[in-house]
């Protein structure tokens, strides 16, 4: 432990360095205005795999941004750990709440400030690191092979391609993946499960232009006032998803596993003090962290129609929409979801406008299982390097090749990231502390030679 934590002291400053190039790149899969900048970010994460030791480093191409593979195989009797990541980043709209430019990674208080910081440039460049230690050090006890995608954040759609075109070249023991979060550094804790996604967009249209909403208004129906309606009745009075068998599929946790996920530390006004709302809103019936994590949601992403400059401009729009998102829990189906949900908006709506569902992407739920190897290094890790077990908890958010990685390799995942809830993921401001990066560093050493030795038993 002494020779990591002295390898990390001698060349921290080279690796936050390193983290700030790789984070100054403006790599928004979403827009294409950002192309070569995504480019760039493959390249530069190849080099830095390669200058790290890996061998075979390739940037494999895809359909659309490239897959940056590279591998260290020490010997091929000994299990092998897969490490996946993504290099591109959510867009940084709007841009006028950052304090400092999203992509000029910026320090303040211990924490750097930057699009990608946590999610998942800081998470993913560990692993970099961590490599490249274990490599110096001579202290890799086992195989290690690594695929950074970038397209995660628009859905990974070119990434079931690739492992199906690859499964003997991605073939290990174990995935480990960084893209998730902690309680806090001082309550460490461990994912043991993600919620799927379905993502969709709908659109109203009423009237064939804009209309003069003083000449018109009160005789055509108004697609944003008739689409808040909508959306406003797919939930009920308690918070329920208002959409016919939303929950059928829904495996309800037992008392036991609801009391371990309640056993958690959290204080309700912490929380809201950190979000400035004054109360919190949810499924009635269900903690917070039963909300956040094990309880299927439904959520307005984004929402428009008509003029929204400044100023003022009175028009009945002719169309209006918004982005939906849905997270599933194990046992639900996007596809089954997203049907109905299609379906069920459809049948909802007035004859008077008329409305357009368009699915964007999804991913199935997963849970990770506790008494696997791969798990025990991992707790293992984690309570040498911080001093206390990690608390088992399941992420709200979703992963969705986690469930590819199953299917086509037949492997499971562990979910050891080391964010946190208020990295501010998506968000202006987002941010990674300098504590949880070089934590990052010294844990995952101890995973490989943990999960080496546990193996061998």
């Amino acid at each position: 432990m002494q020779n990591i934590k002295n390898y990390i002291e001698q060349h921290k400053q080279r690796m936050l360095d390193e983290l700030f190039e790789l984070l100054r790149f403006p790599s928004v899969s979403a827009d294409p205005k950002y192309k070569p900048d995504v480019l760039n970010t493959a390249a530069f994460v190849a080099k830095k795999l390669s200058d790290a030791g890996a061998d075979n480093v390739e940037i494999c191409q895809t359909a659309g941004y490239p897959v940056v593979y590279g591998e260290k195989i020490v010997d091929p009797a000994r299990p092998t750990v897969l490490v996946y990541g993504h290099y591109d980043v959510q867009p940084p709209d709007p841009l006028e709440l950052w304090h400092t430019p999203p992509f000029e990674p910026t320090v303040r208080n211990g924490k750097v400030f930057a699009r990608g910081a946590c999610d998942d440039k800081g998470q993913f460049y560990m692993h970099v690191k961590a490599f490249e230690l274990m490599m110096q050090t001579d202290q890799l006890p086992c195989n290690i092979k690594f695929m950074i995608e970038g397209e995660e954040e628009v859905g990974s759609d070119n990434l079931g391609t690739f492992v199906k075109q690859n499964k003997d070249r991605l073939k290990a023991d174990v995935i480990l993946i960084s893209d998730t979060a902690m309680i806090s550094m001082e309550h460490p804790s461990l994912e043991t499960g993600l919620r799927g996604l379905s993502y969709l967009e709908v659109e109203v249209t009423g009237p064939n232009r804009d209309l003069h909403s003083g000449v018109y208004g009160g005789a055509v129906a108004n697609p944003a006032t008739i689409l808040a309606k909508l959306i406003a009745s797919l939930h009920d009075d308690n918070n329920r998803i208002a959409i016919p068998g939303f929950y059928d599929d829904v495996i309800d946790l037992t008392d036991a596993e609801r009391k371990a996920i309640n056993n958690a530390p959290y204080d309700n006004n912490e929380y809201k003090a950190d979000l400035g709302v004054d109360e919190l809103w949810g499924e009635a019936g269900y903690s917070t962290f039963e909300r956040t994590g094990t309880r299927p949601t439904l959520e307005v992403n984004g929402i428009w129609g008509g003029y929204i400059g400044e100023g003022a401009k009175t028009v009945l729009p002719s169309k209006a929409s918004a982005k939906i998102s849905m997270r599933l829990v194990p046992n639900q189906s996007s596809e089954v979801i997203t049907k109905l949900f299609t379906d069920h908006f459809l049948k909802i709506t007035p004859p008077f406008v008329k409305v357009k569902v368009t699915p964007h992407h999804g991913g199935e739920p997963v849970v990770t299982p506790t008494n696997s190897i791969a798990y025990q290094a991992a707790q293992k890790a984690i309570a040498e390097s911080f001093g206390k077990e990690p608390i088992p908890t399941r992420g709200g958010g979703s992963i969705p090749i986690v469930a590819l990685f199953e299917a086509e390799l037949g492997i499971k995942t562990v979910l050891m990231g080391f964010g946190l809830d208020s990295d501010n993921l998506h968000s202006p401001n987002e941010k990674y502390d300098l504590f949880n990066y070089y934590k990052g560093i010294e844990t995952i050493p101890l995973f490989y030679k943990h999960f080496t030795e546990l193996s061998a038993k």
